[in-house]
């Protein structure tokens, strides 16, 4: 056949399925459609340990396991799709990350997971490898890992407010990946929009997003809509990479939730039926200006099940519900997952059970009523000791983001008051980005602004976490831009002075102005002083075993003894 005969042919077809699809009669039954979402899977392709291994008490999460309940879920209900919204890999385990996150990506494959948006993470290491994560390919410093290569996602990634700027790759401006897709289920369209939070720049390494521009998730999405709706489309759902926070851990409902997630569903059109979200690492699902919102926590301990029905004959959204089920781990592991982690389990095993030290109880990630957790006081401790031993003995301080603090510590020697040794995989996995340790220095002044400006909105979930001799006093109940008591901020006791200059050590995120403390860029100097993953590693092997941190250098107005 000729290729004009073969374009007639096609377009005939294409004309009688639109035919039938417009002969439905318009009195049909609504079409069940089942969507099975989870968020910040984070590569954790084995089941998390401590507490983030735990859901209301259960044990849960594990790729094995979390591929059978997936399979489960669509079992009997042939309208389904798992979608995802962000953060699939990046802050992974070493099991995932020694290998860049291909096993993480080989996994999703193989689970079945068809559409997902872009999260922060995705962009740790830059735009080229988050091609690579889509397209597959060897890494361009280390070849391929695997034992035969890799392929790159089966799935679909989103990213309609991720805009590659002019020059960058000869294109310009253009999203980096699609910003929709639209897909056909038991007869009916479904249109899916995907975005990261806008604020990613600030909270990923500046290099990682060079030559990107990332656009209001309202207005993107909103201008997206008639696009989708001119191709017949009005069953329309979100996978957005940004979330809110619940007043009440609830995994299963939604109480007084806030943050960004609030203004962006008010904002959203109407048109939009469900967010899938994610970002904060909380499980919700309710309604917020007539959209059904959900979030499936982290690091796939749950799936969020969201069941739709959609008029045939209009292709609308006539009923939508959800619910947050827990990914436990009293079901058979998937084959499929257990045969692709145990390709890679033999690569990683000598380096991840390597003995790194010892320590005398679990140390925890969970702050106190101040923001203060034990875990945070040990790395910053160890930090300062590592810089004060290779960069000099002035090293005042050392800060540690509270949210570069992956995980808890647990004892492979579980009895109570028993040391128990810890491995070179749990002290990675605690602190799995990579990061170098910068020493900048700061006038008294410049550090009193940058504790005041930790509390611009008010909580305490992130506070830069202290080393030993670094003590300062807060209270929310004060007046914006005062909450810090000045004269509180000491280092080994001494008031700071305003004008004195101090070398404080951050980690490289902290001294671009991550996580929304621009104040670090205007610190002066800037020397590299090693990783900080060798900061802990050295700390736990000269200080096994190592107890948790005290807990007392944050006081605040709720918590005068600040020590819990």
């Amino acid at each position: 056949m000729k290729p004009r005969s073969i374009g007639v042919a096609l377009l005939f077809v294409a004309s009688v399925c639109f035919s039938a699809v417009s002969a439905r009669p318009p009195d049909a039954d609504p079409v069940a459609v089942r969507l099975l979402a989870f968020n910040d899977f984070h590569g954790n392709l084995e089941p998390p340990g401590g507490a983030n291994g735990i859901v209301d008490s259960t044990a849960a999460g594990g790729v094995e396991y979390l591929a059978t309940h997936l399979a489960r879920l669509k079992a009997g209900h042939p309208n389904t799709l798992i979608v995802a919204s962000g953060d699939n890999i990046g802050a992974s385990p070493l099991l995932s990350s020694l290998f860049h996150d291909e096993p993480a990506i080989e996994a999703l494959n193989a689970a079945g997971v068809a559409v997902s948006s872009v999260g922060n993470h995705e962009f740790d290491k830059g735009p080229a490898e988050l091609g690579r994560m889509q397209k597959g390919g060897c890494h361009p410093v280390d070849g391929c890992q695997g034992t035969s290569g890799f392929s790159g996602a089966a799935f679909e990634y989103l990213a309609a407010n991720v805009f590659v700027a002019p020059g960058v790759k000869g294109r310009g401006p253009a999203t980096l990946f699609p910003a929709s897709t639209v897909r056909e289920i038991g007869g009916v369209k479904v249109g899916f929009i995907g975005m990261t939070l806008q604020g990613t720049p600030q909270v990923v390494l500046p290099a990682a997003t060079a030559g990107l521009t990332f656009r209001s998730e309202v207005d993107t999405a909103n201008a997206i809509v008639p696009e989708l709706k001119r191709q017949g489309v009005h069953a329309i759902v979100l996978l957005l990479h940004q979330g809110g926070i619940p007043k009440r851990e609830n995994y299963n409902g939604c109480e007084d939730v806030s943050g960004p997630i609030v203004d962006i569903a008010k904002g959203l059109s109407p048109d939009i039926a469900v967010i899938v979200t994610g970002h904060t690492h909380y499980a919700y699902n309710c309604t917020m200006s007539g959209k059904l919102v959900t979030s499936a926590m982290s690091f796939g301990r749950i799936i969020s099940v969201i069941d739709l029905r959609i008029d045939p004959g209009t292709d609308e959204v006539t009923s939508k519900i959800a619910q947050n089920v827990i990914v436990t781990r009293d079901v058979p592991r998937s084959a499929a997952e257990t045969l692709i982690l145990d390709r890679y389990r033999p690569l990683y095993r000598r380096l991840a059970e390597r003995p790194a030290g010892a320590i005398t109880m679990d140390i925890s990630r969970r702050t106190n009523a101040a923001g203060e957790s034990a875990l945070g006081d040990v790395i910053a401790d160890a930090q300062l000791e590592f810089a004060r031993r290779h960069a000099g003995a002035d090293v005042a301080a050392a800060l540690m983001n509270q949210s570069g603090i992956r995980g808890d510590l647990v004892r492979k020697t579980p009895a109570t008051g028993t040391a128990g040794a810890i491995t070179y995989e749990q002290v990675f996995d605690v602190a799995p980005f990579g990061n170098r340790l910068i020493l900048r220095t700061m006038t008294g002044d410049l550090i009193a602004r940058l504790l005041e400006s930790q509390f611009r909105a008010g909580g305490v979930s992130n506070l830069l976490q202290v080393s030993s001799g670094f003590t300062y006093a807060y209270d929310l109940a004060r007046p914006e831009g005062r909450r810090v008591d000045r004269a509180s901020i000491r280092i080994d006791g001494r008031p700071i002075a305003a004008s004195s200059r101090y070398r404080i050590l951050v980690n490289e995120f902290l001294a671009n102005g991550g996580d929304g403390l621009d104040l670090f860029k205007a610190a002066t100097g800037w020397a590299d002083s090693g990783a900080d993953i060798d900061s802990l590693l050295e700390y736990f092997q000269a200080h096994a075993p190592v107890a948790p941190g005290p807990q007392n250098r944050i006081k605040s107005g709720r918590d005068t003894s600040a020590s819990q």
